[in-house]
Formats: C-alpha cells, structure tokens, sequence
C-alpha cells in the first residue's frame, strides 16, 4: 500500500542523513522507478525533502536526519499527514507511525496535523455511472483548510437542479468518493454531504465549528453514502438462491444485497435493492440459474416478459 511507504520513505530519510532511490528500492522491496516516484511524491505533497545530483548524490531531508520533523512548517506537516492520514486507506502500522510523528513535531503544529491525518477520506466507489472530473475541484484546498482550521463557512452552493442556496455550515471533513470530491458538514438541518464542484463560494466567517465529541469522518460518511444509494435504488424485491449462488450475486450486486437465512427447501432468501422493476428484472434475468424472485408480483412479469423476448427472438 503506497501510503505505507511514504511513510516508511519518510522514516528512513529521518534515519538517515542521505538515501538513494536504490537503496529505498532495496529497503521497502520495491524497484527503483517506484521508490522514485515515492520520493517525488513526497516533495511534491510539500513534506521538505531535496535531491542532490552528481557523484555521492541522493535524497535528503532539509534540516538534516536529526530534525526529527522539527523542520517541518505548518503547511508541510499539514500536507503529510493528507498524503497518508488516519482517515484514509492507511493500515493499523501507519496509523501507529503517524501517531509517533505526531509527537516529533513542534507543539504550534500538532493540532493541525492531527486536524489533518482525520479530514480526508478515500472511497473509490463510484456513483453510478459518475461523468469524468479532470481535475480536483477549485474550492477544495480552501475547505479542506477550513475543516483543519475549525472554521465555519458561508457557501454558496448551487443543487442538481441548478437552484443556488446560501448557507453557514460547519466544516466537518473531506471524502474522496470516486472521481468527485464531497464535504461533510453539520447544518442547521443536521449532518449533509455537498458535492464541491458545486460549490460557488466558500468564505470562512471565523467563528468556531460545532464538532461533536463522537464525531468519525469514516463512519459517517458510511451513513451518508448508504443513505445516498437507499434514494438511488428504492426498490426492494424478495428473492431465493440456491446456496452457491450467493457469491456471485455479491460479487453482481455488492451493497444492494442482503442475505437473510434458508428457506424450507435449503436455498438462501435474499432482499435486493434497485431503481425500479424494470431495470432490476433486467439486471436479475441472466442470474435466473441461481435466482428466482418472489415478489412483488411486478418484477416477476418484467421477468417473463423477457423471457418470452429472448424465446421468440433466439428460439
């Protein structure tokens, strides 16, 4: 996992007054055009590292190994806890190393670095057939600074529909969610999720964020994404499969199924979301070796009708 070996890129630089990118290859068991761009990484995510050319040349730490981070400004403590923060898709060892880096870093910059490592998260589910964005959004580096900084914020945002709202939110965090960018703030409506290439304007108003105590990023972004495609596919069908089915109904449908116990006959019930009838027939009519729908009744005539189709057309 590459936030692994940021961190351990890192780590080793630290340790060291001067590594090559041969010598990182060898340390994390990697080639050296990795190790490479590892350490390109991180001096572009703004964390001080330099390289030297010539004979005797590598990578460095400005400040030399025995820093212990202390040469790290605020902006630059911030980026690296963004590359591999606890939020994102960094394992229990990570998380361990980042809490120990925590404490190297002078005291002024701890809160915003910890601020930092919980503000983002990484879902790469897509939504649906999601359009392309080429690039991140252009308000992004000023909210995800306002949910580091604790900072309320007017915006002004414009919906679906093309309707522009304004609105004083409390920036609560970042999700990456495929190829689109959310914030997950708190409103006076409650907790809501806005899409940021959406988002007109964003104008800190100073005052502190409302974060509740209990508040996880990753947890409730879960929610919202669940609450999300509960409203993308409101249908629900009863169903039963034969036992080796299930994991290809899984691996077909992921979050839209849920497995529930055996019927009379030993196959397997199963609940199955989707947008409505017609299209969930015509997603379930190649699974009908494994599947057979109970209800409502809709569904089942969605089903035979297809049937019928396929009969007439391929005999």
């Amino acid at each position: 996992m590459r936030t692994d070996r940021l961190v351990a890129v890192l780590l080793l630089l630290q340790r060291r007054e001067q590594v090559t990118a041969a010598e990182v290859a060898r340390e994390l068991e990697v080639s050296e055009r990795t190790a490479r761009r590892d350490l390109d990484a991180l001096a572009m995510a703004g964390v001080p590292v330099y390289a030297t050319q010539g004979r005797g040349g590598g990578w460095r730490l400005v400040g030399g190994a025995r820093t212990d981070l202390s040469g790290l400004t605020a902006g630059e403590a911030r980026a690296l806890f963004l590359v591999a923060g606890s939020a994102s898709a960094a394992t229990p060892a990570v998380r361990a190393a980042l809490r120990k880096l925590v404490q190297a870093l002078p005291e002024p910059f701890r809160a915003q670095a910890e601020a930092a490592a919980s503000s983002l998260v990484m879902d790469p589910r897509r939504w649906g057939a999601s359009r392309i964005e080429q690039r991140p959004p252009r308000l992004l580096g000023e909210l995800q600074d306002a949910v580091i900084r604790g900072f309320q914020v007017r915006l002004r945002y414009v919906d679906r529909e093309g309707a522009e709202t304004e609105r004083t939110v409390h920036p609560l965090g970042i999700v990456a969610k495929g190829l689109s960018w959310y914030l997950v703030s708190g409103t006076e409506a409650g907790r809501r999720s806005f899409r940021i290439d959406r988002v007109v304007s964003a104008d800190p108003t100073g005052d502190s964020v409302h974060r509740p105590e209990d508040f996880d990023l990753a947890g409730s972004w879960r929610e919202i994404a669940d609450e999300v495609d509960r409203k993308r596919t409101p249908l629900e069908i009863q169903a039963v499969c034969v036992p080796h089915g299930v994991d290809l109904l899984r691996m077909a449908l992921g979050a839209r199924l849920q497995v529930g116990g055996s019927a009379a006959d030993g196959r397997i019930e199963v609940v199955i979301r989707g947008a409505n009838a017609y299209i969930l027939a015509g997603e379930l009519a190649g699974l009908v070796e494994w599947v057979e729908v109970t209800g409502p009744p809709d569904v089942r005539d969605h089903l035979a009708s297809i049937g019928n189709a396929l009969v007439e057309r391929y005999g």
